[in-house]
Parts: structure tokens; C-alpha cells; sequence
């Protein structure tokens, strides 16, 4: 068989060393060439990390046991001979930035799972990388890059990782600079001064958060196929909203990160919310930032005290299911769970001020039904309106005593608009669990509806502001403007903001730090534009651009010209969903013979593709997994045709 030369370039050699030239036949197995290779170079040293990248093609060669033949290389290929681990600066969701040896060579699926291991974070089907803005530098802000934290002299982590009584791997104890970047990693940051936050990128409309989520990397491709180089730097950010089992005993990293992310989601006004909220989210910070300083780490536990809890806690629910397990059954069997009640209805339409009307609801199973009055209750309703796929949007006001749920049902031809006005916080708590519930398809009868009314009920209470005598009105450790976004530092002056913010703190001032992060993500989790990630797309048979919303359960229509909801569909009424890679066009097939078509502007049809396919990974996910990945699901739900 003809010998020819293959050209290699070796980057241990040097940038200016001239490329190895090898000889090499056909039928040479990559393996017998990489031996070629490291003979030629006469370096002694570890090779074990290194492979070869066919710079042509994009691509890398990891299967030692294919011939140059198979692959395809012939004389005119030029081969580098690199690390699979590089340097990379990561951008942490808590805003410092660290320096940390990443694979190059893996799926970024298999790299963030890596990165997620070396810093002690759960659940990396969760997190993705992000690239940076491309931002024109001027000349004076040339150099400008706050501090970077190198962590690239830790192992890369391979099997269990040893960790010590509170949590920590162990290579972090290997030094104190070490040990400080953990620290970084688990406590909550001091709020950041509010000329930091008025600086920073903040998304103006829904095309500017659309055009954020056009930079996620694909998850199904390397990082070097993706162009990102050693030494560059990326984002790691929580990609679904869908937090599988926070536990602070075992989530200390996850959860602060989580804490941090939704934080500047608050502050960078990334996510809507009324002026009650954005104070008890000032407060919870403050709070966080104080017990930080005096219970500096969330308790953590070792895996044997965590079994025995998680069996002790699995006897208790066993034991209690035991004792009225009778009753129960005959009384879901005798009588379904109902709530009647006088409320008020609102049907919003346009250039008319219509006030809200008097009837008598009655909420049973998933639908809200309506009466002129409770004696006409026995006839036909006014109206029936099944609450199934619906979006429950809550408008409250505790100071004003305002407790409004905003009902957008799904119709044929649109979207229904209905309000209902309740007269109090109890009222308005059982049925906006209700409400919830039956746009997921579950009924009074559920299990969580007691436990969604409390967590109502607790929210509500914390909004509440009764001014006490013994509040301080000034506290000179507080900075009320680093609390807020920068909609309320041009409203309200400090002096203006700290009371507010004070009788806030009196309600959550006994939480420990672990619940008072926990809290915070609770009220994040129940903003009505929680967890949308949005894409500027054109629907098929459509002349203009419309918004499609991703979230954990649904997918959204939006226009663009007024941000009004036209169509909400959910994933658990989909049949199949497929993409044309060469138009680049996801085409959806839900129940009913409903399809929907539409190409992607502000993203590829990939990252779309990838949302869809993750959520629905997301949801397949128990409690019996534990920690282990289906990694080929994962693949075959959001991979592109190359995963086929």
C-alpha cells in the first residue's frame, strides 16, 4: 500500500514550529498514528489528554481504532494534535468569573456535566453555556475584566468525588485561595452598588430577551466545533426551568447560584413584577446578605444521614396514608371536592369601561361555571369555562386589597380573557390554587391543592405591611438602591425606600438563611412570566413576526405589537413535533389535528428545537433516578438530524 506524508501540528512544539510531517498508509489505524506522532516529537510527558482535531472538516478524531482510510483523510488534511481539556473563563450566574480546565472535545452536554461536577453542582441537565454579547470595546476599556478566580490546577473529576463534612470536594481544602473560591461559589454576595446595576445590559423589550437566547451553545456539539477557542469565555446559566429536588442539604453551590440568577433577573428587570413584590424581594435580599455574614454556609449533611432522613420521611408519609386510608378512598368515592362562592367577573374588551358584575361560581373538577345568582345555581350556567391548558395570571395589591385572577382560556378562534375579582386573601387563595391546578389538569381532589393554598396564603401574608412601633424607620447598614431595579432608584429617593423595605424585613427577619433563599425562589417561581424563554419567530402562512414563548409545560404565541397572548399550547397535548433542517421550519403536531408551523428569526431552529426536546427530558425525570442521566434521551429528544 502507497506511503504518504501526513502534516501535524503539534502545539506543545510552539506556534512557530513548522507542522510534523509523518508517514503514514491508509490503512493505519488513528491510534497507530498518534504513537507516530508523540515518537516523532521526543517530548516525555502525559499524552493521555491529547487527540486529533481535522481542522478542515471541524471535527474531532476519538475513535483510535478507525483507519485514516475510514475517516476520510487523505495527504491535503491538516491535523492538529491538542488537549481535549483547555483553559476557559467561566462567567458564574453570581457574576464572578473563573478560570477552570474544560472538555473541548465532548458534546457541551457532557462538558457542563463536567464543569457541574468539578463545582459540586447537582442536576447539570439544568445549566447550559452562554456566549458572551458582542460589545465593541473602546480603546481605554481595553483591559478592563474584573478579578479571575484560577481553579485549573483542580483534578478533573472522574467517579465520585471525595468530599469533606460540609460539602466541600476536597481539592478545594487543598489551599486557602482554593477555599476561598468555594466560599464564593456557596455564600450569597454582598448586593452590588446601584451604579453597577444601572450600567449593566438590561433587555428593554421581548426582542431584546428573544435576542438573548439566540446565544446558547449547542448542547449535541463540542465546544471547539463551535467555535470557542481556549482562554475565551462563556456563560454558565440555568437553561430550564425546571429545578428537579433542591435540597440544601446537598445543594449548597446550586441553590445560591439558582438564588443569584433569579436575583439579577429581579434587578436587571428581566422578569416583571409589581412594586409589593420587587420590596419583599429587596428585603429577602437584605435578609440573605445579613445571615450570610453570621451563618456564612447553608448546612449540609453527610449521604448516610441523608438516606436515613429520606426512609424516615418515606415511613412517615407510608404511616400516614395508613391510618385514614379507608376514609379517604370512601370519600373521594361519595363526594368530588367543590367551592362556590359570590365573585365578580370582568370580560375586558376593547374601547369599552365595563365594571366588574356579580355572579355565583362553582368550581368543580376542572371547570368554573357561572350563575346570575346561588338560587338559578340548580339551571344552566351562564357560562361553562373549562380551565384545562388556561394561563392563570394572578393581579394582586394586599395595600390596595386587590385580589384579581387574570383566566386566558384557549379557544378556537384565540385566546378568552376573563377576570374574577375576590373580597379577601382566603378567598382569593382557594381559588387561585384552584385555577392552577386545573390548568395542569388536576382537580380539587389533588393532593397539593391544601399545601398551593398555604403557599398563597404565606406569600400573601408576607406582602402584607403593618407598620409597628418598634420597626426602625433608618438603618445605616442597608442600601436600599442596590435592592432594587433601576425603575424604583429613579421613583423613590433612599430615605423613601428603606422604610418600606424595613417593614418588609419584619416579615421574613426569622428565616434562616437556607429558607430565606428557598422563599426568595418560591415568589421568583410564582411571577406570571416565570421561566419564559422567548424567540422572535414567523409563524408559517403569517406576513409579520411574531413571539413564541417557551416554559416548562407550554408553548406561547404572542404578538409582538401589543405582547398580548393569542394561543397557548401544551406539551402534554403533543402529538410529535418535527424540524425541517433544510428551511430550517419546527413544525408541531398537537391533538385535535391542530398544526403549527413556524421558522425562527432571532435564533436557530436548533435552540428551539433543544427547549422543546429539554423540557420534555425534564419531565421524564423521578425520584427514584437519583442522581443518573439518561444521557441518550437527552440526545435523541434534543439532538438535530447528526443525532439520528
Amino acid at each position: 500500500m502507497a506511503v504518504w506524508d501526513l502534516s501535524v501540528t503539534v502545539e506543545e512544539l510552539g506556534p512557530d514550529a513548522p507542522p510534523l510531517k509523518i508517514s503514514v498508509t491508509s490503512d493505519l489505524h488513528i491510534g497507530g498514528a498518534i504513537l507516530k506522532i508523540v515518537d516523532k516529537t521526543q517530548i516525555k510527558k502525559d499524552w493521555s489528554d491529547h487527540a486529533l482535531w481535522w481542522e478542515q472538516k471541524q471535527q474531532w478524531l476519538l475513535k483510535p481504532a478507525w483507519t485514516l482510510d475510514k475517516c476520510g483523510i487523505h495527504a491535503d488534511a491538516r491535523l492538529s494534535f491538542t488537549p481535549q481539556h483547555k483553559p476557559l473563563r467561566l462567567g458564574m450566574p453570581n457574576g464572578i468569573t473563573l478560570k477552570l480546565r474544560a472538555c473541548f472535545s465532548s458534546s457541551v452536554f457532557r462538558t457542563v456535566m463536567g464543569i457541574c461536577k468539578l463545582l459540586n453542582i447537582r442536576r447539570p441537565e439544568e445549566l447550559s453555556l452562554l456566549r458572551p454579547v458582542e460589545e465593541k470595546k473602546k480603546k481605554k476599556d481595553k483591559d478592563v475584566e474584573g478579578e479571575v478566580y484560577d481553579i485549573t490546577c483542580a483534578p478533573l473529576p472522574s467517579g465520585t468525588v471525595l468530599t469533606l463534612a460540609n460539602g466541600m470536594p476536597a481539592y478545594f481544602a487543598d489551599s486557602p485561595e482554593m477555599e476561598a473560591v468555594y466560599k464564593l461559589l456557596s455564600v450569597s454576595q454582598p448586593a452590588p452598588p446601584p451604579e453597577t446595576i444601572v450600567k449593566m445590559y438590561r433587555p428593554m423589550n421581548v426582542v431584546d430577551k428573544a435576542q438573548v437566547n439566540g446565544r446558547w451553545l449547542d448542547s449535541s456539539r463540542s465546544l471547539l466545533q463551535q467555535g470557542v477557542k481556549e482562554n475565551d469565555k462563556l456563560f454558565l446559566r440555568f437553561k430550564y426551568y425546571s429545578f428537579h429536588e433542591l435540597s440544601p442539604r446537598t445543594d449548597a453551590v446550586r441553590l445560591v447560584q439558582l438564588y443569584e440568577q433569579a436575583r439579577w433577573s429581579i434587578l436587571l428587570e428581566d422578569i416583571e413584577c409589581t412594586e409589593e413584590e420587587m420590596m419583599l424581594f429587596a428585603a429577602l435580599q437584605y435578609h440573605i446578605g445579613k445571615v450570610s455574614l453570621t451563618e456564612p454556609q447553608m448546612v449540609v449533611s453527610s449521604p448516610a444521614m441523608d438516606d436515613l432522613d429520606s426512609a424516615l420521611q418515606c415511613l412517615e408519609v407510608k404511616m400516614e396514608g395508613g391510618q385514614n386510608n379507608t376514609v379517604d378512598v370512601l370519600d373521594t368515592m361519595t363526594t368530588a371536592p367543590e367551592l362556590h362562592d359570590y365573585l365578580k367577573l370582568l370580560r375586558p374588551k376593547k374601547l369599552t369601561l365595563k365594571p366588574y358584575k356579580q355572579y355565583w361560581f362553582k368550581f368543580k373538577e376542572t371547570s368554573i361555571s357561572y350563575y346570575k345568582s346561588k338560587e338559578e345555581s340548580t339551571k344552566e350556567p351562564i357560562q361553562e369555562m373549562n380551565l384545562r391548558g388556561c394561563e392563570v395570571v394572578p393581579d394582586v395589591s394586599v395595600a390596595g386589597q386587590k385580589f384579581c385572577i387574570r383566566l386566558l382560556i384557549p379557544e378556537a378562534e384565540g385566546m378568552n380573557e376573563v377576570y374574577l375579582r375576590c373580597e379577601n386573601e382566603q378567598q382569593y387563595s382557594r381559588w387561585m390554587a384552584g385555577c392552577r391546578l386545573a390548568s395542569k389538569g388536576k382537580t380539587l381532589a389533588d393532593s397539593s391543592y391544601s399545601s398551593e393554598v398555604q403557599n398563597i396564603q404565606s406569600f400573601l401574608a408576607m406582602q402584607r405591611t403593618t407598620p409597628r412601633t418598634d420597626t426602625p424607620q433608618t438603618d445605616e447598614s442597608i442600601n436600599t438602591h442596590s435592592l432594587v431595579s433601576p425603575r424604583y432608584q429613579k421613583k423613590y429617593k433612599a430615605k423613601q425606600l428603606t422604610p418600606r423595605i424595613l417593614e418588609a424585613y419584619q416579615n421574613v427577619a426569622q428565616l434562616s438563611l437556607s429558607d430565606g433563599i428557598q422563599k426568595f425562589l418560591q415568589i421568583w417561581q410564582a411571577l406570571p412570566d416565570f421561566g419564559i424563554s422567548y424567540f422572535v419567530v414567523r409563524f408559517k402562512g403569517c406576513r409579520k413576526d411574531e413571539v413564541l414563548g417557551i416554559a416548562n409545560n407550554r408553548l406561547i404565541r404572542i404578538d409582538l405589537s401589543v405582547s398580548d397572548v393569542v394561543k397557548t399550547w401544551r406539551y402534554n397535548t403533543m402529538r410529535q413535533w418535527n424540524v425541517n433542517w433544510d428551511i430550517k421550519q419546527v413544525a408541531i403536531e398537537f391533538n385535535g389535528n391542530v398544526n403549527i408551523a413556524f421558522s425562527c428569526v432571532t435564533a436557530d431552529c436548533k435552540i428551539v428545537h433543544e427547549y422543546i426536546g429539554g423540557y420534555i427530558f425534564m419531565s421524564t425525570r423521578n425520584r427514584d433516578q437519583g442522581d443518573t442521566l439518561n444521557e441518550e434521551l437527552f440526545h435523541k429528544l434534543t439532538g438535530g438530524h447528526e443525532a439520528l
